[in-house]
């Protein structure tokens, strides 16, 4: 584990293609047993070098039913998202989407060094495209809503961006739904 962990943040393969240095977010545990797989980190967890440190991260706090401080300090949760380092801004706003090339490099050798998982978070489209592959319904809608699917291990969530408060409010199955089976498992997961 320290090994992968050190290479994966001394990883510079993007340096000259993003609108910045390259600064790999990555926070795993030998003890890790959920692990929240998101798209990438965003401009300002880029800048704090810790995951989920902005209003996206109290949201995924608040469906997860945890506070800060059992986030960041249970090594029993983990955070490994698709791609390690911020992407940068699209022209028209939001973040480009993660590169392939991140999740080719490194999740095999991370998802490797965390044999006990019990549940992963698939954040958003990208993160349930690349990890459920053929498995993936045709929208991140569709994959969320067959949620029971993948259960009790997988969970594909939305993206607990500010920017999807439209999308919750269209679809108000998942907090009545899908968050309480979330908490649920999650206090399973962490009891001691």
């Amino acid at each position: 584990m320290d090994q992968v962990l050190a290479d994966i943040r001394a990883c510079r393969a993007c340096l000259g293609e993003l609108p910045h240095e390259p600064r790999p977010v990555v926070r795993v545990f030998p003890e890790t047993r959920l692990l929240i797989c998101g798209q990438a980190p965003g401009r300002r967890v880029h800048e704090s070098g810790m995951p989920f440190t902005d209003p996206s991260g109290d949201r995924l706090r608040d469906w997860m039913g945890i506070d800060s401080q059992t986030f960041y300090g249970d090594p029993r949760i983990g955070v490994a998202a698709q791609a390690f380092c911020y992407p940068g801004t699209a022209p028209r706003g939001g973040d480009y989407p993660p590169p392939r090339r991140c999740a080719t490099l490194w999740r095999p050798r991370l998802m490797a060094a965390l044999p006990d998982m019990e549940l992963t978070l698939l954040v958003g489209g990208y993160s349930q495209a690349w990890a459920l592959a053929d498995r993936a319904k045709a929208t991140m809608t569709e994959t969320v809503r067959a949620w029971r699917a993948y259960a009790p291990d997988i969970l594909p969530m939305p993206h607990p961006s500010w920017r999807n408060t439209a999308w919750l409010k269209r679809n108000p199955w998942f907090e009545a739904e899908v968050v309480p089976w979330l908490r649920g498992r999650v206090r399973e997961i962490l009891a001691p």
